[in-house]
């Protein structure tokens, strides 16, 4: 039997001089990037590069906008008033769905980074700001997050496509969330442990969590991180046990 997933990667994450190494080789063999928009990592500079490279390789290109935290490479939650967060939405948003049509193309999805995702994902209300201002620019702009979460009844409610996510290098809780950075072992950097766990969410459409516990699992798109140190090691391993299982790499699940 023959399988096909989208794989994912956060991209664009330098600023300034910073860069994100192997970016350009990861973006050879995804087939969806989730942009940075600036406010927790980017510069017109990197994003405008990232969509270049992105376009060049047909691959997907997803908007992935943050609570404006530079400092803290927007991992931090932070307080926000509904029309702040909306505001901040639309901007980042409309800003990558512009600079990617200046250069031809048309923006895909868009992903929230790092602690707006985490709280969005158990916070409706948030979710639904989020989703609202996806809806506002382009109804047809995918909301991409996590599966049996506030991410998807936001989408839900508001009549908006959704894409269910998963992470093939984050370890799980028993009630599908995401185990904590703070917590030893939440990232997974073993390619044969990644690997191992994307093709069970791929075959079996599940995942085993932290506690040994398995717990469904059913996505669209699965996220490896860019800014993995084994990112590319990950996705080299990954490809030849995709070639074992008849796993295709594919944007149009």
């Amino acid at each position: 039997m023959k399988y096909s997933i989208d794989i994912n990667c956060d991209l664009g994450e330098g600023f300034g001089n910073y860069r994100i190494p192997d970016e350009k080789e990861l973006l050879s063999v995804i087939s969806s990037c989730n942009i940075a928009c600036g406010f927790h990592a980017g510069d017109p500079v990197v994003i405008s590069d990232t969509i270049q490279q992105a376009l060049e390789r047909n691959v997907k290109i997803g908007a992935h906008p943050s609570y404006p935290d530079l400092q803290g490479f927007g991992r931090r939650q932070m307080f926000m008033k509904p029309e702040e967060l909306r505001t901040a939405m639309l901007y980042q948003v409309s800003a990558l769905k512009g600079m990617v049509e200046a250069y031809g193309g048309r923006l895909s999805h868009v992903k929230p980074h790092g602690a707006l995702y985490n709280h969005s994902a158990g916070d409706i209300e948030v979710a639904k700001i989020i989703c609202g201002a996806i809806h506002q620019i382009d109804p047809d702009l995918a909301y991409m997050g996590m599966p049996n979460s506030c991410h998807q009844e936001a989408a839900k409610q508001l009549d908006h496509p959704f894409r269910r996510e998963g992470f093939g290098d984050r370890k799980y809780n028993d009630d599908g969330m995401l185990v904590s950075r703070t917590i030893r072992g939440s990232v997974l950097d073993s390619p044969e442990d990644v690997a191992a766990q994307i093709i069970r969410m791929v075959i079996d459409q599940e995942v085993e969590t932290a506690t040994n516990k398995k717990i469904k699992m059913e996505v669209d798109t699965i996220c490896i991180h860019g800014d993995n140190p084994e990112a590319l090691q990950i996705l080299a391993h990954l490809l030849r046990e995709f070639a074992k299982n008849h796993i295709e790499i594919t944007a149009d699940k």
